[in-house]
């Protein structure tokens, strides 16, 4: 069979597509197939994604699922295309944008729609070439599945494809193609397009089709006098603020929160100069591109808000009260201190995680965080070492931590009141369950990156074992879990990808 004859031929999954989104109509987006990509290779899979798209696991081994998901070969019943939408970038209005280099190819009857990125050029490409790096795609891989591991919403990650074809950024690379997995790619920038555009039909279409979605209730809610869109507004802002409020108790740092970025349904997207804290800076600024530090670790959750507050504009048109879209953002001023309170009571093992943080118990977190602060302690190392502290009764190694050994000591005594017989004591199981020995530090994603130029790609299959259940303790993968080396102080992530 000839290579083009085999390009032609159809790869059935055994899917039963619903393209939803495509249903829209070509406002909403522009149809565009793959580009090809030369000599394409497996770099890393998910057999847990496979599962969760009911795709047989055989099949990530196959070359033609390999020639698909590079863009070499279509895919019964999906419908690529490529979405329109704007957005604020660093907190300016960009205008147009659109998946310059996403395509979409469809929804599954399981509800899980699929993206390749990386696939090539579409009409919003603007000046770009519509491909993504080895580098970054491996880092999306990983972190996408290292979130869902740690229980964090998120866009999962099938697959990455390499090729050898050249890409070119500050150095010429390697091209990667991520097949990314998720309920909905729909972002606060697709509503944002419409409203400023003035096209109200389109935004009401949109958000109507959201909301059928997967914000029924909001269809039937008498809140705001039974509107609706000011329903989804709130919605929204309790998944955002959910969201975020993990991100601050695991101490991920996403790096560039532009509106663009945010997912209507609260999943962490984009993954691209993310950083998980190594030592514990509240200010730190993990996007070499973001010379203002906009994205500072600490500034995330008004930045949160900020997005929420442009969805709610674009919007507007639909609530047609102001009071009504300022009342429907208020709850992610009451959610997301309650949801972050909750995870780190859970981090500290306090018993009823879910039905409210006391006074003293607020403080006994803030000064802990102000601790920990003081002397840039590494956060992840700690919170374990203290869930073994308290195991074992003894607070020796999270002490080692500490500088300021008697600083540690008082906030100690205050965390475990009366000793080892007072019936409140934190629960140890719960801590170990809670705080991961495991999050993708950069040092850790450069090695598998370093490895998989060279075309070895057993550190990716050995980071995401560890990843996919990151509390687990996973013996003889312990270098994973050690202080990052001094050469990672001087890893640089940007927006370049």
């Amino acid at each position: 069979m000839s290579m083009t004859t085999e390009h032609q031929r159809e790869l059935d999954l055994g899917f039963s597509w619903r393209n939803s989104f495509s249903q829209l109509g070509e406002d909403f987006y522009t149809r565009v197939s793959p580009q090809a990509l030369t000599a394409p290779y497996w770099v890393g899979s998910s057999r847990a994604v496979a599962r969760e798209l009911g795709l047989d696991e055989s099949w990530l081994s196959s070359e033609e699922l390999l020639q698909a998901l590079s863009g070499n070969r279509h895919i019964a019943g999906a419908q690529p295309l490529a979405s329109v939408y704007s957005g604020h970038q660093f907190g300016v209005w960009a205008g147009q944008l659109g998946d310059g280099r996403a395509i979409l190819l469809g929804e599954t009857a399981s509800g899980l729609e699929l993206q390749l990125k990386g696939a090539g050029l579409t009409p919003y490409s603007r000046m770009a070439d519509g491909r993504a790096v080895l580098r970054s795609s491996i880092r999306e891989f990983l972190c996408s599945e290292a979130m869902h591991g740690l229980g964090i919403p998120s866009t999962r990650a099938l697959c990455v494809t390499g090729s050898d074809a050249p890409v070119y950024r500050e150095a010429i690379e390697t091209a990667a193609v991520v097949t990314r997995v998720a309920p909905s790619f729909v972002r606060f920038g697709h509503f944002e397009h419409f409203s400023h555009r003035g096209q109200l039909a389109q935004l009401r279409l949109l958000a109507d089709a959201v909301i059928a979605r997967h914000y029924p209730a909001c269809r039937t809610s008498e809140k705001y006098g039974g509107n609706r869109y000011a329903a989804l507004l709130e919605a929204v802002s309790e998944r955002t603020a959910d969201m975020v409020a993990q991100w601050q108790a695991v101490g991920f740092c996403h790096g560039v929160m532009n509106t663009d970025n945010m997912s209507i349904l609260g999943l962490t997207i984009d993954y691209g100069p993310f950083q998980f804290l190594d030592a514990f800076d509240p200010g730190h600024v993990c996007n070499h591109s973001d010379n203002q530090g906009r994205y500072a670790f600490n500034k995330q959750p008004q930045i949160a808000y900020w997005n929420l507050y442009c969805l709610a504009q674009a919007l507007l048109p639909l609530i047609e009260e102001q009071e009504l879209a300022l009342q429907a953002l208020e709850p992610f001023k009451t959610v997301f201190p309650q949801r972050f309170e909750s995870r780190m009571r859970s981090k500290l093992g306090l018993a009823d995680a879910e039905v409210g943080t006391s006074k003293d118990e607020r403080a006994l977190i803030e000064d802990l965080l102000h601790l920990l602060a003081k002397e840039r302690v590494d956060y992840a190392i700690f919170w374990r070492r203290l869930s073994h502290a308290v195991a074992e009764g003894s607070n020796r190694a999270a002490r080692e931590l500490f500088l300021d050994s008697s600083a540690f000591d008082a906030w100690w005594l205050r965390y475990t009141g009366n000793g080892a017989d007072d019936p409140a004591r934190p629960d140890a199981d719960m801590m170990l369950k809670t705080n991961p020995k495991f999050v993708l530090r950069n040092h850790l994603a450069e090695n598998a990156i370093r490895q998989a130029k060279m075309k070895d790609f057993s550190e990716i299959a050995s980071l995401l074992a560890v990843l996919e259940t990151p509390c687990q303790e996973h013996p003889g993968f312990e270098a994973y879990a050690q202080f990052p080396p001094d050469w990672a102080q001087s890893i640089e992530i940007s927006c370049s990808s």
